[in-house]
C-alpha cells in the first residue's frame, strides 16, 4: 500500500466558505441553502463545527449553466454529460487524483505509483515483477509488420488480439483487475518504443530507447507520465467509459482510448506545438508573434477550456526543463510573449513539444509518450465503470423537423 503526502497545498482550490460560495453565484445564503438541498451542490463540515463548506467546482459548474461554452458550439455545461466518480477532479492548482494533487505526486512518485494510487489498488502490488504481457505468435508477428509504423497505430493493432492472448483477461475481482491494467500499461509502452515487455520502471525504459544520452531524460519523462496521467472526463476518458460500459475487455477499452487520443483536438495538438517550437527557433521569436497575432492565427500548446491562467501541469513541467538546461527561450520568453500578446497561457501540449526537443525525442513521441500516459486514467474510469455495471446511454435534443414537415423524397 503507497500512502502520499500533499504538501503546501490549500484547500481553497477545493471547497468556498457560504459567503464566497453565495457571492460567486450572486444570489442570498437562502438560495446557496436551497441548492444544497436539491443535491446541485455538496457540501461538508469546515473546521469551525457550527460552519460548513461548499464544494467550488459544484459552484462554479452550477454558475456556468446559463453561459455558452467557449467552444463557440452552443452547447451548455448544463447539456454535457456528467458522471460520478472518485478517480480524480480538476482545480486551478490543478488535477488532484483520488485526493492528492498531480503535480505534487509529480516531484517524486513513479508512474506506477500513479497508476496504482488512480487505481485504487491497496491489497497487492499490481506491478510485481513477474506480472508481465503475454505476446502471441500471432501479436509478434503484427509487432514485426507494423515496426516501422507510427507507435499509436503499432499499439492498436497489438492490443486488438492481446485480450485473446491473456488467459486472465476478464476478472471481476479488483486487484484482479488492477494486475490486468498493469499487464496492459507495460505492454502498451513495449509496442510503443518497440522494445520486449519489461518489468523495469516504465518511464527508464523509455528514456532508454528514446533519449539513451538524455542526463534528465528520466526524470523529466517520470514526471510527464505522472502529470498526465489521467484529467477527469476528457473525450478519449469518456470514450473509454462509454466503450467499456457494454461490457468489453479493459484492452479492447483502451484501444477506444487510443483512437479518440489521436485526433488534432486532443492528443494530436502534440505535434501541432511542436511545429511551433521548431518555427520559432527559426527566426526571431518576437518578429513570428507579432506576425502570427496580426494575422489571427492560433499558438498551438496555449489557452486551455478548464485553466484559464494557466495548465499546472505545463507550467511546473517546464520550470523543471528551465532547471535542467533547457532554452529558455522556449521555457521562459516564448510563453511570456505569447501570453503577453494573446492572454492565452501554456497548457501541457506545449511543455510535452519543449521536452521533445529538448530531449531530441523520435518524431510524433509527443503523442505516443501522452497515450503511454494517459493509458493508466483509461484503466482506471474503465475499472470504475466495471464496476458501477451501469450501461452509458446518453440521449440527443433532437434539432430536427417536427413530424409532418419533413421535405418529402
Amino acid at each position: 500500500m503507497i500512502s502520499f503526502i500533499n504538501m503546501n497545498k490549500s484547500e481553497d482550490t477545493l471547497y468556498l466558505s457560504a459567503r464566497d460560495a453565495a457571492t460567486e453565484l450572486a444570489v442570498s445564503p437562502a438560495t446557496l441553502y436551497a441548492y444544497v438541498s436539491r443535491g446541485l451542490i455538496r457540501s461538508e463540515p469546515g473546521e469551525n463545527p457550527r460552519s460548513r463548506r461548499y464544494r467550488a467546482e459544484d459552484v462554479r459548474g452550477l454558475k456556468s449553466r446559463r453561459a455558452p461554452m467557449p467552444d463557440g458550439q452552443g452547447l451548455k455545461a448544463a447539456d454535457l454529460p456528467i458522471l460520478d466518480s472518485a478517480i480524480s477532479t480538476i482545480t486551478e492548482a490543478g488535477s488532484i487524483y483520488r485526493g492528492v494533487y498531480a503535480v505534487s505526486l509529480s516531484q517524486s512518485a513513479t508512474f506506477e505509483q500513479a497508476a496504482t494510487l488512480l487505481w485504487d489498488s491497496k491489497e497487492s502490488d499490481p506491478f510485481a515483477k513477474t506480472n508481465l504481457p503475454i505476446i502471441s505468435p500471432a501479436m509478434r508477428k503484427i509487432l514485426e509488420a507494423t515496426r516501422n509504423v507510427v507507435p499509436t497505430d503499432r499499439t492498436i493493432a497489438v492490443l486488438a488480439l492481446a485480450a485473446e492472448a491473456d488467459p486472465r483477461a476478464y476478472n471481476s475481482v479488483a486487484e484482479g483487475r488492477a494486475a490486468i491494467g498493469a499487464r496492459i500499461l507495460r505492454l502498451v509502452i513495449s509496442a510503443m518504443i518497440g522494445a520486449e515487455p519489461s518489468a523495469e520502471p516504465l518511464h527508464r525504459q523509455i528514456a532508454r530507447a528514446w533519449a539513451p544520452h538524455g542526463r534528465h531524460a528520466e526524470d523529466l519523462i517520470r514526471r510527464t507520465l505522472v502529470l498526465l496521467a489521467d484529467h477527469e472526463l476528457n473525450a478519449s476518458t469518456f470514450t473509454v467509459r462509454c466503450a467499456v460500459s457494454t461490457g468489453i475487455s479493459l484492452y479492447d477499452a483502451v484501444i477506444a482510448g487510443l483512437v479518440a487520443l489521436k485526433g488534432p483536438r486532443h492528443g494530436g495538438a502534440g505535434p501541432l506545438a511542436s511545429k511551433l517550437v521548431e518555427t520559432l527557433l527559426e527566426g526571431d521569436i518576437a518578429a513570428i508573434v507579432r506576425e502570427r497575432v496580426a494575422l489571427g492565427e492560433r499558438f498551438a500548446g496555449f489557452g486551455h477550456l478548464i485553466y484559464r491562467k494557466g495548465d499546472p501541469r505545463g507550467i511546473s513541467l517546464l520550470e523543471e526543463l528551465t532547471k535542467a538546461g533547457a532554452d529558455k527561450r522556449l521555457t521562459i520568453e516564448v510563453p511570456e510573449r505569447i501570453a503577453e500578446a494573446t492572454g492565452a497561457f501554456v497548457n501541457i501540449d506545449y511543455a510535452l513539444a519543449v521536452m521533445c526537443k529538448t530531449l531530441q525525442l523520435p518524431r510524433g513521441s509527443e503523442t505516443a509518450i501522452f497515450a503511454m500516459a494517459r493509458t493508466a486514467g483509461w484503466i482506471a474510469h474503465a475499472i470504475e465503470q466495471l464496476e458501477s455495471q451501469v450501461l452509458i446511454r446518453p440521449r440527443a435534443r433532437y434539432v430536427g423537423p417536427a413530424p409532418g414537415r419533413a421535405s418529402k423524397l
